[in-house]
């Protein structure tokens, strides 16, 4: 007989904790940190967003320790907890010193955001994105902001001090803002079946709530002039020092960060850059959307100085896009262009010709010469894959139509249908067929609504605005790439994209454009400075 186990008390808290955690609680609690996330992009009461956005700020954490407290990155944790402890203090006093900084200038959270979007750190978890890169950096920015605001809106309401923006003054959330958040909670719903739930566990902790909790923040600056301009400039100078070294790795054929696009470099005669990104397609996408702001910015501003400053950069980043060999990224580049030039110069029409030309010139390049363009591998071996992962995908799609094989389980079902693939796939590379496979037409419905209702939202009357215009353009680029590639609510581009839209259509509301609400800035800061004295006679 094997003898009785110790009873409950005899094992320190955590262990029992994360014993509990271990069961059936965290699908409940995916939902519930899910459902919180969602409260903070909808609800219109400052004190129950802050309450939620706290209660995200704290399961997350919980959920993901609970589901990696024995993985091999943890286990110095284990072996060393003093100086894990010592450790763990050091990074919230960074934090609260950060938050301290933001409560004090709420606007540098822009600049934050965007100068940490591109930077990512290998965490081992369980899942498909166990081995991914994460977004550290820009989690603790998200954190620090997400403190600086909810802290004194709690500390305020437990003085009985007067609420931060009531339920009547805080203005009405847009449709594609409840689909963001639908989406978000339906994922979480979806999960509770999925056959990998690991993965959709990682992907709401690592990316849906830190980035709803960025959304939530960044809807509520004031995105005028000098928020813009400073926001642009840094990624501007980001995008040139992540191009160089591409430029670097091309040089030295050597690849960072990406031991698997080591590996496929080694075997093929042309080189792959990737920068500090640890996909050559990312890296693309970010040069590609770093350019449709930049071209706005040409479009508009016609200072001398200004002209030639873009131009410049917009060279470096083309190289930086050329050395990324990311088609994809090269046809969401082409999409943003081809938006500005319709939209500032009214010419639709031409656009869509030069169009439909440049898609016949590619038709017949491929007809004369095949070969070059890998058709003698056949289509799958020409889209590098990809055919097959589509034709894959619509084959899980058929076989669960209307609710899928759950939030983040593409990549498990696949390698179980096609057990040749288990070393090659780690996604759909089309955001749509992975949705219609993990969710069924439940999750297909409501992202496809969430995609229509955001360009419909973005591109409202944005002639009269060149920086909604720029975002606009600069999202229906990367929805083009999310199309040919993965990555749709998982980059958080998009949500960055999508809460300075939200912020600028708000303010569109009362008929401001930027140059107005511009003006309005200037008038207050002359209001509120001194007056001068008066010489004496």
């Amino acid at each position: 007989m094997w003898p009785p186990p110790p009873p409950l008390g005899a094992y320190p808290l955590p262990v029992i904790t994360f014993a509990v955690l271990s069961g059936p609680l965290p699908k409940l609690g995916v939902i519930a940190v899910a459902l919180l996330a969602a409260v903070v992009m909808l609800a219109r009461d400052d004190g129950t967003r802050a309450w939620a956005m706290l209660g995200a700020l704290i399961l997350s954490p919980v959920l993901l320790l609970a589901q990696i407290w024995h993985s091999p990155q943890l286990g110095v944790i284990h072996r060393h907890p003093l100086e894990a402890v010592v450790a763990a203090a050091f990074a919230l006093a960074a934090l609260a010193g950060v938050a301290v900084l933001l409560f004090r200038r709420p606007r540098l959270l822009a600049p934050l955001a965007v100068a940490v979007v591109p930077f990512r750190i290998p965490i081992q978890a369980g899942g498909a994105t166990g081995s991914s890169n994460l977004l550290v950096p820009l989690y603790f920015v998200v954190a620090a902001a997400a403190l600086a605001w909810l802290v004194p809106v709690l500390w305020e309401r437990r003085d009985g001090g007067a609420p931060g923006a009531s339920e009547a003054s805080a203005p009405e959330r847009f449709p594609f803002e409840r689909l963001l958040a639908a989406s978000v909670v339906l994922y979480a719903l979806q999960a509770i079946y999925s056959t990998d739930f690991q993965t959709a566990l990682d992907n709401t902790v690592f990316f849906y709530v830190p980035f709803a909790l960025l959304f939530a923040r960044l809807r509520e600056l004031e995105w005028d002039r000098e928020l813009v301009t400073w926001s642009l400039a840094v990624t501007a100078v980001l995008a040139v020092a992540v191009a160089c070294i591409g430029f670097y790795e091309e040089a030295t054929k050597t690849t960072l960060f990406s031991s698997k696009l080591a590996q496929v470099n080694d075997i093929h005669s042309y080189f792959t850059a990737n920068s500090v990104f640890y996909d050559s397609n990312i890296f693309g996408r970010y040069m590609a959307i770093v350019m449709v702001l930049l071209v706005a910015l040409l479009l508009y501003d016609r200072r001398p100085r200004m002209q030639i400053a873009v131009t410049v950069t917009l060279a470096v980043v083309w190289g930086g896009l050329v050395l990324a060999l990311s088609r994809s990224s090269l046809a969401a580049l082409l999409v943003g262009m081809g938006t500005l030039a319709a939209v500032r110069w009214r010419a639709t029409k031409p656009v869509l010709g030069v169009a439909a030309a440049v898609v016949v010139i590619g038709v017949i390049a491929v007809a004369v010469s095949p070969n070059t363009f890998g058709l003698n591998q056949g289509l799958n071996g020409a889209s590098s894959g990809r055919a097959n992962l589509v034709t894959g995908g619509v084959s899980l799609f058929g076989s669960r139509p209307v609710w899928g094989y759950g939030s983040g389980s593409f990549v498990k079902e696949y390698q179980s249908r096609y057990p040749g693939s288990v070393n090659t796939v780690s996604a759909s590379h089309t955001i749509p067929i992975t949705v219609a496979a993990e969710q069924g037409l439940i999750g297909l419905v409501v992202y496809l609504a969430l995609v229509i209702s955001a360009l419909l939202a973005l591109f409202r009357e944005v002639r009269a605005d060149p920086i909604r215009l720029a975002v606009a353009a600069a999202f229906l680029a990367l929805i083009v790439h999310t199309m040919l590639y993965a990555d749709f609510l998982e980059d958080p581009i998009t949500w960055t994209l999508l809460g300075i839209g939200s912020a600028l259509l708000t303010a569109s509301r009362t008929g401001r454009t930027a140059a107005q609400r511009e003006a309005e800035r200037a008038r207050r800061a002359a209001r509120a400075a001194p007056a001068p004295v008066a010489r004496a006679q």
